[in-house]
């Protein structure tokens, strides 16, 4: 039955089934085939997978993000953004990456934070002379900080699905993020030194302050979300709520950027997105109940405690297992199907639940942005009108930071759980 569970799976993905309808053709399988549990659970499984509460802060992240995408928040934080690294060497592609920390931190979406950032910065970077693939690429890669920098979705499904504290796992988020994105930072400097690109505008005083006063409302964005959570204020759920309560205020009331008859359209598209991904949940919390009920992580933890006996090699396995997933698979998919068989082999060789989380969203967001299944790619590729072969080649150099801030990552615990209480 456990062949059937994974044989199955892999081979609806490869003949291109959606996520969604994989997991639960693959569980519908088993259950037939094997009388794992009776059909009649099904439904009700699938429900109790999305009855939760931290849950709901997902819809409301999305919708967040396209408030602020059509609301004018996202320009002006490119706006204060070009102030700050615009005029450096490589400052568009740093433009790029810090926007994209500050958008991270207020949407929780790594495919909001493409395609907003993007639509503005992607353009004017082919404009400046970077080439459409090396743009694409770059923003590709700083989109995947919206998976790793809280408010982060992955992140609220980890917690949710490894019984761990939201707050603990948005916490344990900052620092590596820091990582990415200084590793980023340098990378783009390096990069740009070998191209010849329009002369960009150098920062002063005035030009900061200007821009940070007509971004002031966006960047207390952030502080009234995370401040919230951290000081106890709001739940990560209601910290959601409050993010698009603010974004309607000051895009459509203050900036006046964010027209009613836009309103329908983004609920819309926000409903969607949000569609897509609690239907991955549902049908992945019943393939997740079948993988329980047939001991597959027992079955597994014996056999790699009995045949590794170093932490340190296994979690090199995990990265190099994620890191092949997430090419393939979905993030929010990959986290719900393989939490359950990694934790307790990771809880035994005495990873800490918080670090290990961490480490799996790490790698999941390179995912994000590496063919034939990364959604940052697709948008920056449709944004830049380019092919996704050709910006495959201006992936690799990114991938290959990422391994290495990843293994940062993975063997310095400190760095996720500094801010934790863990």
């Amino acid at each position: 039955m456990i062949s059937l569970l994974f044989g199955l799976l892999l081979l609806l993905l490869i003949v291109g089934v959606p996520v969604t309808f994989a997991l639960g053709l693959a569980a519908i399988a088993t259950i037939w085939q094997g009388d794992v549990m009776p059909l009649l659970i099904m439904p009700q499984e699938m429900i109790r997978s999305i009855n939760s509460f931290p849950l709901l802060a997902i819809p409301f992240f999305i919708l967040a993000g396209n408030l602020m995408q059509e609301g004018g928040i996202s320009r002006r934080l490119v706006d204060f953004s070009k102030t700050l690294v615009g005029g450096t060497t490589g400052g568009l592609a740093m433009v790029a990456i810090v926007t994209s920390a500050f958008f991270a931190a207020i949407s929780g979406s790594g495919a909001a934070t493409t395609a907003a950032v993007g639509a503005i910065l992607i353009p004017a970077m082919i404009a400046q002379g970077y080439g459409a693939p090396y743009a694409a690429a770059n923003q590709a890669a700083a989109g995947a900080l919206g998976v790793i920098i809280p408010p982060s979705i992955p992140l609220i499904l980890y917690a949710i699905s490894a019984n761990q504290s939201v707050g603990d796992m948005f916490a344990a988020g900052f620092m590596p993020g820091f990582v990415v994105v200084a590793s980023l930072l340098i990378y783009a400097w390096f990069h740009a030194r070998n191209l010849t690109t329009l002369p960009e505008e150098p920062a002063n005083i005035g030009r900061i302050l200007r821009a940070g006063r007509s971004a002031l409302l966006a960047l207390l964005m952030p502080t009234l979300i995370l401040g919230g959570i951290y000081g106890g204020i709001v739940t990560p759920t209601e910290a959601a709520v409050v993010a698009v309560m603010y974004s309607l205020l000051v895009g459509g009331v203050i900036y006046r950027e964010l027209p009613l008859r836009q309103i329908p359209i983004i609920l819309r598209d926000s409903a969607i997105t949000s569609a897509v991904i609690l239907s991955i949940i549902a049908t992945a919390g019943l393939y997740g109940r079948i993988i329980l009920s047939l001991q597959v992580p027992a079955v597994i933890s014996e056999f790699v405690v009995g045949a590794i006996d170093s932490p340190w090699v296994f979690i090199i396995l995990v990265n190099l297992l994620l890191l092949v997933v997430g090419m393939f698979l979905e993030a929010a998919a990959a986290i719900l199907i393989f939490t359950p068989i990694l934790l307790p082999i990771a809880l035994n060789f005495g990873f800490n639940p918080v670090h290990f989380g961490i480490i799996m969203v790490v790698n999941l967001a390179m995912g994000m942005f590496t063919p034939p299944v990364g959604l940052n790619l697709f948008i920056a590729s449709h944004i830049a009108k380019t092919s996704i072969p050709r910006i495959a080649k201006a992936v690799v150099p990114f991938v290959g930071i990422l391994l290495i801030d990843l293994m940062i990552i993975s063997f310095i615990p400190w760095l996720s759980l500094v801010f934790t209480k863990q």
